[in-house]
């Protein structure tokens, strides 16, 4: 887990109203209306975010600490927190409130976008934003990628099987996905390129046939 992303938790237990005192108000309901496509982004509204340093503010708890741990370690760690605060056991579940990523260059659509998954890959998030266009570099998606030191920007080829291999495969939380145009791409855009070279043609061509009436070849 890395700061700014957003976590879901669902706690269970028998004692009903102590289990709701550590959920937002309207969680619950908010899950049952979905969170698949046409949803929306519900875990921005319910979810719990990590700050910049990492932490978590539960709550009764408080501010606790689950920035590099795993999914599991973190959901132990809460639930060892909360414990104390139930005679009977309690059961906490948690879970990444969705992928967010921002897709920019020869996309289809960009801008800020969020897969609602627990885990996705590149190709995931190129669906999401749309096929690339007949201009798009796909030998040139850059990855803008955070780590604890750092920003670092990795360049991938979407052409090269090694790719199923990398650790660039499955996308993180705020990942940034740039997609390169081709130089061609600065006469035109992908979408109108076709109309302008059917316009070029069609512009030569009448070119040459004034020029054959007039060199009195027609």
């Amino acid at each position: 887990l890395q700061p700014i992303v957003i976590l879901d938790f669902y706690f269970a237990s028998s004692n009903e109203e102590l289990t709701k005192a550590f959920e937002f108000q309207g969680a619950r309901s908010a899950r049952g209306g979905g969170g698949g496509g046409g949803a929306g982004d519900i875990f921005y509204f319910t979810g719990y975010s990590l700050d910049q340093e990492g932490y978590i503010l539960l709550p009764k708890i408080g501010r606790l600490k689950i920035a590099g741990l795993s999914e599991e370690e973190a959901r132990v760690k809460v639930q060892d927190e909360i414990r104390a605060y139930f005679k009977e056991e309690v059961f906490v579940k948690l879970r990444i409130g969705g992928i967010r990523f921002t897709a920019m260059g020869e996309f289809n659509a960009g801008g800020p976008m969020v897969i609602m998954k627990n885990r996705a890959t590149i190709f995931d998030a190129i669906s999401l934003a749309g096929e690339s266009n007949i201009l798009a570099r796909k030998n040139k998606l850059f990855l803008i990628r955070q780590y604890d030191g750092g920003t670092k920007i990795h360049q991938i080829n979407l052409n090269d099987r090694a790719l199923l291999a990398s650790p660039y495969y499955f996308i993180q939380p705020n990942d940034i996905l740039y997609l390169e145009p081709m130089k061609i791409r600065q006469i035109g855009n992908a979408d109108n390129f076709s109309a302008s070279l059917g316009l070029i043609i069609s512009v030569t061509t009448s070119l040459l046939l004034i020029f054959a009436l007039i060199s009195g070849n027609l």
